[in-house]
Parts: C-alpha cells; structure tokens; sequence
C-alpha cells in the first residue's frame, strides 16, 4: 500500500508537471493524491496545519523584504550609477563594458538575493549600451544571464535563506558566509570565457577605440557610494550581531528607500507603492511554493518515499564522490526547469539522509547546490535566467547556446573544485566563528 502511494505520490507530481500546471499547485496536489492512497480521508486534516506550518517561520520573514529590497533598488537608479562605477575600472577595451555587466550583477545579486531579479534589472540597463559598443545581442543575454545566477551564492541569498530553515543545525549566518567566496569566483570564470570570446570576435570594438569624454573618479564614486554601501550593511550587521538576517532585510529596505526619496530623488511616494505591490506578488509565488511544499514534504515524509528514494540512491554505490556526482547531475538537470526555492523544497527531504549517511558538511553541501542550481539558471533549453535577458534582448534563447555553453564548462569547473576542496566555501564562516 504504501509503496504504491509512494509511486503516486512522485508520478503525480511528475505529470503535473509535464502537464505545464504551476509548480506550487502540482507540488499541492501530489501531495494530497499520496495521503489519499497512502492514509485515509481523516489524514487530510493535516493539509492546513502543515501549509501553515511550512511558512510560520520568523526567518522566512525576510525573503518578501529582500524581494523588495531589489525593486527599491533597482527603481531608485542604484544600477545604472554602479554601471558608471564599474566602467571607470574596467575602462574602454573589447569585453569590457561585458565585464561591467559581469561586476554589476554580483553587486547587485548582493541586494536582491534573487537570480532573475538581478538578471531583469541589469540587462534592462546594459542591453542597450552593449548594442551600441557591438555586441551581439545573444551574447550579452548570455553574459547577464550568467553572472546573474551569482545571486543565489552572494548573501543574501533567497534559496540560502530556504535553506537554513529546513535544514535542523545550519547557521543562516555561516550559510552567507560560506556563499561569497564561491559567489565571487563564480563571477571571475565567467568573465574568463567572455573576455577571451569578446577578443576573439572584435566584441565590443566601438567602445575600445572611443573613450568618451572621462569623468572624474570622485564624482562617479560619491554617485555609487550609496548603491556600494548596501552589501556593506548587510554583511556588516550580519557579522556584527547588529541584527539578524531577517532584520538586516528590514534595515536594507529603509536604507533603498531613504537613498531613492532623498539622496538620488529618482523615487517617488507612488514608485514604493508600485514596488511594494510588485514585490508583494513575487514573493506570494514564492511563499504559495514553499505553503504547498509542506504538504508534499509531510506526504514523502510519512509515506517514506524519501526515505525508499535516499536508500536506492545508497543502493547503487557505496562511494560517497560518485553518490554525490550523481546528485550534481540531478541537481543540474533541476536547475534548467525550477527555480532555486522550488528544487531546495523538493531535493532536499531526499539529500539530506544521504549527506548525513556520509558526514556531509550541511553548510558546504548547503552552497553546493546553490552553485549547481546556479548553473542550471543559465543553462538552455530551459533557464529561468536567460529566459528573462532573451526576452529583453529580443532572442530566441537558442541564439545564446553558441555563447552560453562556454560559460556553462567554465562554471562546473568551478564545481569540481567545490567538491574537491570544501574549504573553498568554508574557510570564511570557520574564521567567523561560524562552523566549527
């Protein structure tokens, strides 16, 4: 009986979504479809209990606010002045305004936790100056799209966050910590493919034979200083004990508002109103996700679906590296069709036996997935990322592969020596005092 409810339960879910219905409703239903064939009628009683208890968390208060934190930002001129900032560094060279956007997005990522956000803004503001300089417009939304997926690495990271809570023993803080020296790397091996790409095809040949009139280094710095701040405040308070994660979400939303209504003035009073709506619609999708994975998770929990799964994976081998390749791979192929949130809630009552099977470092596994999934964002022919910088480039998404699957091997590099060498991501948190 309960095996049967378990094959119910993961093919139901499976169909739905092969059928195209909304991650949140096919998680919701399966879930149900389990307990239906697996318990009985009364056990649905549990369905509202377990879709509140799944976001009655304190910690989970600040993923709407960093999804606003973003809009605030984004809304405020934040990114076209750290385009500016960027640019004086890099100068006028082929690949370097691709750079730029490389750069943007990582400072961004910094304050909007979300790889699609960060692709949407950055691209609206660096599309256009890159057709200009010469580049393709394939390329460019493969750049951005690349860099953006930084986001889910460089604290605060929304699926970092989701994490920490369904993981008994991780420390949101270490989490941060451990995901920003991966984060930075990231953004380096992406630059490196670009660049060399960029030379080799003449990319960006307008803006390296004309500088333009040059501005002053002051005054381009005083102009970002206040978009430069915002990670600043962030890991600062996190690091001080100042506030928690949650309430660093708080002050980073007040501080986006106080630099757009009275530093650069570019928000008005009714621009927070029209943010804080959009913000409040993604994080209902967002937060309906992790509602209705409640359900599925206590289904897969009660029935041991995930359980019977983790034990066939250990079946197969009894090598941790090769059991742990094998998740990468299921984690990339997530990658490509879910969202970071969505692949946390759904992978992880199965991975987590495994990585305690085996004496995983949750923090280190923890920021693992986040690069894995980080790549799948960028990775066609489904990628929630380059799906966002196509459609503002006006490309079909099959135009990028020729230049996203550079950056793609460039990034499982990245990976191998992740899984090769923990420290990597835990040299930070072990010398704040994080993780022992």
């Amino acid at each position: 009986m309960m095996l049967s409810a378990n094959i119910i339960l993961i093919g139901a879910f499976l169909l739905l979504l092969l059928l195209g219905t909304p991650i949140a409703v096919a998680l919701g239903l399966s879930g149900v479809a389990g307990i239906l064939t697996g318990l009985d009628q009364y056990a649905l009683g549990t369905v509202g209990t377990n879709t509140y208890n799944s976001i009655a968390k304190y910690p989970l208060i600040a993923i709407p606010l960093f999804v606003l934190t973003g809009v605030i930002f984004e809304r405020s001129g934040v990114a076209r002045r750290l385009v500016e900032f960027a640019a004086y560094f890099v100068g006028p060279r082929r690949g370097g305004l691709a750079v730029v956007a490389i750069v943007v997005c990582m400072i961004m990522g910094g304050m909007a936790g979300s790889g699609p956000a960060d692709a949407a803004a950055v691209a609206t503001v660096m599309i256009p100056s890159m057709r200009r300089a010469g580049y393709p417009n394939a390329f460019s939304a493969s750049v951005i799209a690349a860099a953006a997926s930084t986001a889910i690495l460089i604290p605060p990271s929304i699926a970092l966050i989701v994490y920490g809570v369904m993981v008994p023993g991780t420390d949101i803080r270490a989490l941060f910590a451990a995901g920003l020296t991966p984060g930075l790397l990231a953004g380096i091996f992406i630059a490196i493919p670009t660049l060399i790409i960029s030379r080799k095809h003449g990319f960006g040949a307008t803006e390296a034979g004309d500088a333009g009139p040059k501005r002053r280094f002051m005054d381009i710095f005083i102009q970002a200083l206040p978009g430069l701040m915002a990670p600043v405040i962030i890991l600062g308070g996190l690091r001080s004990g100042l506030f928690t994660p949650t309430e660093t979400a708080v002050v980073a939303v007040f501080y986006g508002i106080f630099i757009g209504l009275f530093v650069y003035r570019e928000l008005r009073f009714r621009d927070i109103y029209k943010a804080m709506a959009e913000s409040a619609e993604t994080s209902a999708v967002i937060m309906l996700i992790i509602a209705l994975a409640g359900i599925f998770a206590w289904a897969g929990g009660t029935l041991g679906a995930f359980d019977s799964a983790a034990n066939a994976l250990l079946s197969i081998t009894d090598n941790g590296w090769v059991i742990l390749a094998a998740i990468m791979v299921i984690l990339l192929f997530a990658g490509m069709l879910l969202d970071g949130v969505s692949i946390y809630l759904i992978t992880l009552p199965l991975i987590i036996p495994v990585a305690q099977t085996y004496d995983w470092n949750l923090t280190w596994l923890g920021v693992l997935m986040a690069l894995n999934i980080a790549i799948g964002q960028f990775t066609p022919p489904v990628a929630v990322n380059l799906i966002v910088t196509a459609r503002i480039a006006r490309v079909p998404i099959e135009s990028t592969v020729p230049w996203v699957i550079w950056m793609v091997l460039s990034m499982v590099v990245l990976l191998g020596l992740m899984m090769a060498v923990p420290d990597i991501a835990l040299w930070l948190p072990k010398a704040l005092g994080y993780v022992v």
